[in-house]
């Protein structure tokens, strides 16, 4: 265990064994006929192929370590597919082409980029194995991206296009939800920063209803907040440290990476919320709801010698359903089930 703790990028946990979470959509849309992959753009011979056209290129298989943005980890994941590098190799880029966009087929056109020395240095592959198996639909399949030592929104599941560009074009994860466009997990390349100057941070608290607002990565820091209204705001990496937010309601907010470590949360709602890779250690839970909540990655605090942050305060009181138990890593699973015993 402790080699493989080694391994992990800054503020990421192990997934529980065996288990490999399924995040965002879990189906994709399309296509209208068999399953195709294109590659077009600043290539001097585009592609059009079919599954069967895909799979008779040379298959390379790799043991692979995932990040999830959402801060957990799966290591030794094992792959097979093609190589990035094979596909330019016979679409041949012209000499301009500096970035490569990949596109699928989703609900949202879900797409991310690459710098294309980056992609091929990275040894991206177009996989469509999983263990020895074909890889599962909720997962990507029957097609997708893999990008080693980024974290694993750059490798798009269902994977419909591959665009050769002379200028970037940041992707769905990048311009729409704010995810960092390089995405290196050892740099804990998570977001973009900031863009609320800081009138429009004392607005937004000053009016405690922030309700289907766009915060990202708002920083309130040790503010009074108590009875926020925050109900399906985006709040992705919101900073809430120290804050009191007593009776506070986040129900159905994208709070994802969020730190609310040493927050006073009694009596705050999160039904329905998206809280993965959020930051509870030391905080005040007592009381407060989290039924529906989405809890991929959540820290309830240190678990492990060697670590230094304080557990959450939670009882009885402080709802968690089955779910939510069953998505964290087994050792904030253990800690939060022990806190819910008290009282």
């Amino acid at each position: 265990m402790a080699s493989t703790n080694r391994r992990l990028p800054p503020r990421q946990q192990l997934a529980a064994p065996g288990k490999w979470p399924a995040v965002g959509e879990r189906a994709a849309v399309g296509p209208v006929g068999p399953w195709r992959v294109v590659v077009g753009g600043e290539v001097a011979s585009p592609l059009d192929l079919s599954l069967d056209q895909l799979r008779a290129l040379p298959r390379v298989e790799r043991t692979i370590d995932i990040h999830c943005v959402t801060r957990w980890s799966k290591p030794e994941m094992r792959f097979a597919g093609v190589t990035l590098a094979c596909l330019l190799d016979i679409a041949r880029p012209h000499p301009e082409a500096k970035f490569v966009s990949f596109v699928a087929y989703s609900a949202r056109n879900h797409s991310t980029s690459l710098p294309l020395a980056d992609a091929i240095a990275l040894e991206t592959l177009i996989v469509w194995e999983f263990d020895g198996a074909p890889l599962p639909a909720e997962h990507g399949g029957p097609v997708r991206v893999v990008v080693p030592s980024r974290y694993f929104y750059k490798s798009l599941k269902w994977l419909r296009a591959i665009e050769v560009l002379a200028i970037d074009k940041p992707g769905y994860w990048e311009s729409e939800a704010g995810y960092h466009n390089t995405g290196d997990p050892w740099r804990e390349e998570r977001y973009m920063a900031p863009q609320l100057t800081r009138q429009e941070m004392r607005a937004a608290f000053a009016a405690r209803d922030s309700s289907g607002r766009d915060l990202r990565s708002i920083d309130a820091r040790g503010h009074d907040l108590s009875g926020l209204r925050a109900q399906g705001a985006l709040l992705r990496d919101a900073n809430f440290q120290e804050c009191r937010l007593a009776g506070a309601i986040f129900d159905d907010a994208n709070l994802s990476n969020a730190h609310f470590a040493g927050a006073v949360l009694a009596g705050a709602s999160f039904a329905r919320a998206d809280v993965e890779g959020a930051d509870f250690s030391g905080a005040d839970l007592r009381g407060a709801n989290f039924t529906g909540a989405s809890l991929f990655g959540v820290t309830f605090g240190a678990v492990e010698a060697g670590q230094s942050s304080r557990p959450a305060i939670a009882d009885a009181t402080t709802r968690i359903d089955a779910a939510g138990l069953e998505a964290l890593v087994p050792l904030q699973a253990q800690l939060i089930r022990r806190l819910l015993a008290c009282g």
